[in-house]
């Protein structure tokens, strides 16, 4: 049902030739059209400073393995409502180990606490996306101490900006109307209509 929604905005007809060309080699990676990047095309400052971060951020890290981020990005897409998000950020997870429940977690629908296959890291990492997720922003004392015990400053960093990253991206789909793409098979345990922002 989401998927033939149209967007607020439509792309332009005919970006500029190098970006065109850009486009077209992410997308291919990919293996999706990308419309938030295309219709990013009116203005290409800001196609070129969202392409910047997508491709400086972390996807695997010593201190904050893939498994971690792709837990905090889906986390972050959950806890923003956004279905495009979900979609891409939840691509394969099992592939890294995430299993039904976690996603339950997520979700919001048990808590962290509970989730025993989770780590006491991850989950002090995942309650610290939550709060970046949130309006307005607020970390309790307690949740930084659990998450200094368990990741040092860089690992901090790059979970903050992780999560940050997402909240960007989030905001963007969801303000051009975007709807899924198909990335993942798996959209019953992540109910993508339940999280819709359209109305």
């Amino acid at each position: 049902m989401l998927a033939c929604m149209e967007t607020y905005i439509q792309a332009p007809r005919r970006p500029p030739l190098f970006l065109r060309l850009m486009l077209g080699l992410v997308e291919r990676s990919m293996g999706k059209p990308l419309i938030a990047n295309r219709i990013l095309a009116h203005y290409p400052k800001a196609f070129w400073g969202s392409g910047i971060l997508e491709a400086l951020v972390a996807h695997d890290d010593r201190e904050v393995p893939r498994r971690l981020l792709k837990l905090i990005r889906m986390q972050v897409s959950f806890s923003v409502s956004c279905p495009f998000c979900i979609d891409m950020n939840s691509k394969e997870f099992s592939g890294e180990g995430i299993t039904e429940e976690e996603i339950l977690a997520l979700r919001g629908m048990r808590s962290l606490a509970e989730t025993a296959s989770l780590t006491e890291a991850e989950r002090a990492a995942l309650a610290y996306s939550r709060a970046i997720s949130a309006t307005p922003v607020a970390f309790e004392a307690s949740m930084i101490a659990e998450l200094r015990r368990h990741f040092s400053e860089r690992a901090i960093v790059i979970i903050a900006s992780t999560a940050a990253q997402v909240n960007f991206w989030a905001r963007l789909i969801q303000s051009f109307g975007v709807v899924p793409a198909g990335f993942t098979t798996e959209c019953a345990i992540l109910d993508l209509e339940a999280y819709s922002t359209r109305r």
